[in-house]
């Protein structure tokens, strides 16, 4: 399998997995539940990961004219599980298509962002942003384990 088309399935299927976490909260509000040590619920970190997508994918890479207004992704609160949903799926078809179009040389040139302190591959970031999507995902994994409370749907 094509480097390309490795990045196009692994972001397809974490974003997936990102869809079905937050589907899988039988508490909607329990999305935005903080608690003493877990200082970002799963919402602010879906739509954390749902900015920094569409920024260096979508708008880089796709041209898709995202603009990112990254200090909402932690400050907006009690989004409608639905409308997360809508928002997931419409980065999968964003970063898919971005993706479907780059080819195996492009990565290794510059990436059109300064990301870090200094220049690097596109190949480089995209390889990182699978393992930040990655990160973030299994902290919503182990969120909604933990605070998703289902005897308190019914309130």
């Amino acid at each position: 399998m094509a480097h390309c088309d490795t990045l196009r399935a692994l972001f397809n299927r974490d974003l997936n997995k990102l869809k079905l976490e937050i589907e899988s909260y039988q508490n909607e509000a329990k999305i935005w539940s903080i608690d003493e040590q877990i200082l970002n619920s799963a919402g602010n970190l879906c739509l954390h990961l749902i900015g920094n997508l569409n920024t260096y994918i979508g708008a880089a890479l796709g041209n898709s004219g995202y603009i990112r207004h990254r200090e909402l992704e932690f400050s907006l609160k009690n989004i409608p599980k639905t409308e997360l949903i809508t928002k997931i799926e419409e980065t999968i078809s964003v970063v898919d298509a971005a993706l479907s179009n780059l080819s195996e040389a492009q990565l290794e040139h510059e990436f059109p962002i300064i990301v870090f302190e200094g220049k690097d591959s596109t190949g480089f970031i995209l390889t990182h942003l699978t393992t930040h999507l990655a990160y973030h995902l299994g902290q919503i994994n182990y969120h909604r384990r933990l605070l998703d409370d289902i005897s308190i749907v019914n309130e």
